[in-house]
């Protein structure tokens, strides 16, 4: 999960990367003539575009993976609970153990 994680915020931090380029072209199509400006526009449309297909896949896959991770902690729970309990049970006769090794001089 750590790396789904990682991935996560590395496409995250790429998504806020395309943004402010998005800004950035904003700010200089302003500045641009009437030819350039054209085309600064068409690129923004794209990247926005893009910007969004890419925020809509990004929490699509979080979702998928968030199902996934409920899912496998569902259907290893019980053996959890069952393991944790064996091992408190393990964890008591050893210090019966001690106990009674200890106890009888």
């Amino acid at each position: 999960m750590t790396t789904s994680k990682k991935g996560i915020s590395d496409i995250e931090e790429t998504l806020q990367e395309i943004g402010d380029k998005i800004e950035e072209l904003i700010k200089k199509g302003a500045d641009a003539g009437a030819d350039v400006k054209e085309e600064i526009e068409k690129k923004i449309e794209d990247l926005k575009s893009n910007k969004t297909t890419l925020e809509e896949e990004l929490k699509k896959g979080k979702e998928m993976l968030e199902k996934e991770f409920k899912e496998k902690k569902d259907e290893f729970e019980p053996k959890f609970q069952e393991s944790k309990g064996l091992f408190k049970e393990g964890l008591k006769q050893i210090g019966l153990a001690f106990k009674a090794l200890f106890g009888k001089k």
